[in-house]
């Protein structure tokens, strides 16, 4: 069956090494016919030197909804996806989040993530609420399955890995502007579910989402200001509970950013003296957010693109290559030598019991590391009597589902 074009748009700001990592995992995709649209900052775009396989547009602002809909003005396919500059796909990614998009009925997808350990999710499926609250949803961990919308909910994509039907967004009016950051996913998805479209979860559509740092987190995930959780908050309410009292969901809010400031606290993440200025950025932010003008939602529509595909994709056959760590140097030069025609995935076990830990390289490969005799996923033993050969044959069974490997 003939996939329609896709447009993947990656939004990117002050993270050029990052984002050349994205860039060159999406590179290694085996979807034909697929365009990159990268919305960047000016440094961003010079780093990645002169090269016609993205449209590129310039923005330097700290609004992600903003930046996404001058990647929709650019995008020329019947489907967009979108992923952070910090992910990176499986390279059977976009081929299974945009197969949903066959049947017409569906506007958006969305599939699950995976974590900084690069093996335990962050992120698989739930349902949002007119508040903005989530609620579990129960999905078939392998399916893709197909959900209608529910009286006040929607499924919630997550910005990192997700899809839609262009025409489908752009008829609501595309992404709030008035939301910066925070809550846009969750706007969106449930626009579309009052529009009566169709949201499809697909598991097996995975990326790997590191959460680099940036103007309000740290490399450690500490937030540095919580001014756009409030004022996003505060926003999504007007639009979506405009009748509704929200100071019991502010209130909510501020409470729950409270205990998860104090559990950072414990881990040793944010220091005590951090928790009330935090939570000041946070009530200023709901005042910023309760008073902000709100645009329309509505959109022009934009000057018709032409499609420009990014050369050399398709499928790819896989190579795996294993040893062990006093081999690293040349391990990692032949998965380099290699990573121009092949999905190369580098196993490296050390004689101990570490835990697992899988990172693609930005020279294009894949490398697992860990303990001949820890565990990976994380629940199972943290101990296991392997030999060499059986636990490779077990880490190439767990990833085979979303990664060729020969």
């Amino acid at each position: 069956m003939t996939r329609p074009p896709v447009s993947v748009i990656v939004v990117s700001r002050h993270r050029a090494e990052a984002l050349r990592r994205c860039l060159t995992g999406i590179s290694q995709l085996d979807h034909p016919n697929f365009e990159v649209v990268v919305v960047a900052d000016p440094a961003a775009l010079a780093r990645l030197g002169a090269t016609d396989a993205y449209k590129t547009c310039v923005y330097d602002e700290a609004n992600i909804s903003a930046a996404r809909n001058l990647g929709l003005d650019r995008a020329a396919g019947e489907v967009v996806a979108f992923i952070d500059d910090d992910a990176v796909p499986e390279p059977t990614w976009l081929s299974r989040l945009t197969a949903p998009f066959d049947d017409a009925r569906v506007g958006a997808a969305g599939g699950f993530v995976r974590g900084r350990n690069g093996i335990s999710y962050q992120w698989r499926a739930s349902e949002v609420d007119a508040f903005g609250q989530d609620h579990a949803l129960e999905v078939d961990p392998v399916a893709t399955t197909l959900h209608t919308p529910s009286p006040g909910r929607a499924v919630k994509t997550q910005g990192t890995n997700c899809a839609f039907r262009l025409s489908a967004l752009t008829d609501i009016g595309g992404f709030d502007e008035a939301l910066h950051f925070y809550l846009d996913d969750a706007d969106v998805n449930l626009r579309l579910a009052r529009a009566g479209w169709t949201a499809a979860v697909v598991p097996s559509a995975q990326v790997h989402h590191g959460y680099a740092a940036s103007t309000r987190r740290s490399s450690t995930r500490a937030p540095l200001t919580l001014f756009d959780i409030g004022a996003s908050s505060a926003v999504f309410l007007r639009r979506h509970t405009p009748t509704e009292d929200p100071a019991p969901t502010l209130a909510r809010l501020e409470a729950d950013q409270r205990r998860r400031l104090i559990a950072m606290m414990g881990a040793g993440v944010v220091k005590p003296r951090d928790v009330a200025r935090l939570l000041a950025t946070l009530v200023a932010g709901i005042a910023d957010g309760t008073a902000r003008t709100l645009p329309p939602l509505t959109r022009p529509l934009p000057t018709p693109s032409t499609f420009h595909a990014m050369p050399h994709t398709g499928p790819r056959p896989g190579l795996v290559l294993a040893g062990r760590p006093w081999s690293r140097r040349r391990l990692r030069a032949e998965a380099q030598h290699h990573a121009a025609e092949a999905i190369v995935t580098l196993f490296r076990f050390s004689p101990t019991a570490l835990a697992h830990h899988m990172r693609y390289d930005p020279a294009g490969f894949w490398e697992q590391i860990g303990g001949l005799f820890g565990r990976a996923d994380r629940s199972e033993l943290r101990v296991q009597p392997w030999t060499f050969h059986a636990r490779l044959c077990h880490e190439i069974r767990r990833i085979s589902d979303f990664r060729p490997i020969r």
